[in-house]
């Protein structure tokens, strides 16, 4: 007689396994939207079939695609990514939508009052939880043009965080980690005034991560989700390409 090994643990994995399962992430080559400053990825093959097995040489930024920003890469003497702990690349999801006020406003900035007006509707935003600013900028991929929406002058038109919001949410709702659509966490409009990204500072010096580059939030519920930033482990990493997704409940 043979009996069939359970445990709570794979049970609870069946359990998952029954739920929905979003992709919020983008796949990425040499010709994707990436950070102005950045080179485009290089992907060449070092080996083919011919040769016995098929290998590839993969060359890019670690701020690359859908990818995650570790603290040190901006603030000095932070964590490198492999010193990101496990439990905490999976946490709770939050998805604020403002992609009706992105489109209305591409200098949108999220603010206090947002979140506030947010909250009337689905409760305070729970401690420790990851937040996403859904602004749909995400359907603009691969149009490197659309995304970077720039004006005849070459000044970049994008939504982000505002400062004010972010310090908010982890200082008053004490989350532990942001995500977005767009290249940087700050509006294009607040970089530009402020003379630099003082959300992305600000928000890695919580000695935090951020995911930028997300897609498919306008597939993902309000509260209830769980998202998976699930990363390669290089050493003395600032920052690398995600596959993030989320199970939902």
């Amino acid at each position: 007689m043979t009996t069939t090994f359970k445990n709570e643990l794979w049970d609870a994995l069946q359990t998952l396994k029954g739920k929905q399962w979003v992709d919020l992430t983008h796949s990425f080559g040499p010709e994707s939207p990436h950070f102005f400053a950045l080179p485009d990825a290089e992907i060449a093959p070092l080996f083919t079939h011919e040769d016995g097995f098929f290998v590839q040489n993969f060359s890019f930024p670690g701020q690359y695609g859908t990818h995650i920003d570790a603290p040190i890469h901006f603030v000095p003497d932070q964590r490198w990514l492999e010193e990101l702990e496990l439990k905490e690349l999976v946490l709770p999801l939050v998805v604020i939508d403002k992609s009706k006020e992105a489109a209305e406003d591409n200098d949108f900035t999220l603010s206090v009052q947002d979140i506030l007006d947010f909250e009337k509707e689905y409760g305070a935003i729970e401690p420790g939880t990851f937040v996403a600013l859904r602004t749909d900028w995400s359907k603009r991929w691969p149009d490197i043009e659309a995304f970077e929406n720039k004006d005849k002058d070459g000044n970049q038109h994008a939504p982000g965080w505002g400062m004010e919001a972010l310090k908010f949410l982890f200082e008053e709702r004490k989350i532990k980690a942001v995500g977005h659509e767009t290249f940087d966490t700050d509006s294009s409009v607040d970089a530009r005034k402020n003379g630099s990204l003082i959300g992305e500072y600000y928000v890695l010096e919580q000695d935090t991560y951020q995911i930028e580059l997300l897609t498919n939030l306008d597939l993902l519920p309000t509260k209830g989700a769980v998202i998976f930033n699930i990363v390669a482990k290089p050493e003395k990493a600032t920052g690398f390409p995600v596959r993030s997704f989320a199970i939902l409940p």
